[in-house]
């Protein structure tokens, strides 16, 4: 894999580590959750310069297999996995898991899913359950907890509507 990491830029030992750990979560999105980097080797291209060399053991490709929902009480399995949008063979990537699980930019997710009918305080965790050959099974483990309510609304700060108008409204 060809990955062009560095910018032309002056050699920084903190932001090495960090492009180190950002390449290994490169591998990580592609499906390799076991990618490691065996080995890595600078050295100077010419007086202005230093090239660097990585030995990167990918290991094998994952793929999603079975997602199950567990503790879920509010929402049917077939409504969270519509959600979800992760389809069985889709290649393995816990990034993409967690950014549908919560606080998707590009769309809907399923924490949002629980925050919208009031269950502030739910949790979704995945858990590998099983690993086999070259693919995962995911178990979704929820704790809905308690309907959150809304006790008193206060509005300050307000100098151009009368308040009677923001509360009509919110209501």
């Amino acid at each position: 894999v060809k990955l062009n990491v560095f910018k032309t830029s002056k050699f920084v030992q903190a932001k090495f580590e960090e492009d180190k750990t950002k390449l290994i979560a490169f591998y990580n999105s592609k499906g390799y959750r076991d990618a490691e980097i065996i080995s890595d080797t600078l050295y100077r291209f010419d007086e202005k310069s230093v090239d660097v060399d990585f030995k990167v053991d990918p290991g094998i490709k994952y793929y999603f297999r079975n997602i199950t929902w567990k503790g879920n009480y509010v929402y049917e399995d077939e409504l969270l996995d519509r959600v979800l949008a992760i389809e069985k063979g889709e290649t393995y990537n816990l990034e993409l898991l967690d950014k549908k699980l919560q606080f998707n930019p590009n769309g809907e997710d399923v924490s949002s899913l629980y925050m919208d009918y009031g269950y502030l305080f739910s949790n979704i965790t995945p858990i590998e359950v099983k690993i086999e050959g070259d693919s995962i099974d995911i178990e979704m483990r929820i704790i809905e907890g308690a309907k959150a309510k809304i006790n008193k609304v206060y509005v300050t700060g307000n100098d151009r509507t009368n308040d009677h108008v923001i509360m009509r409204e919110i209501r």
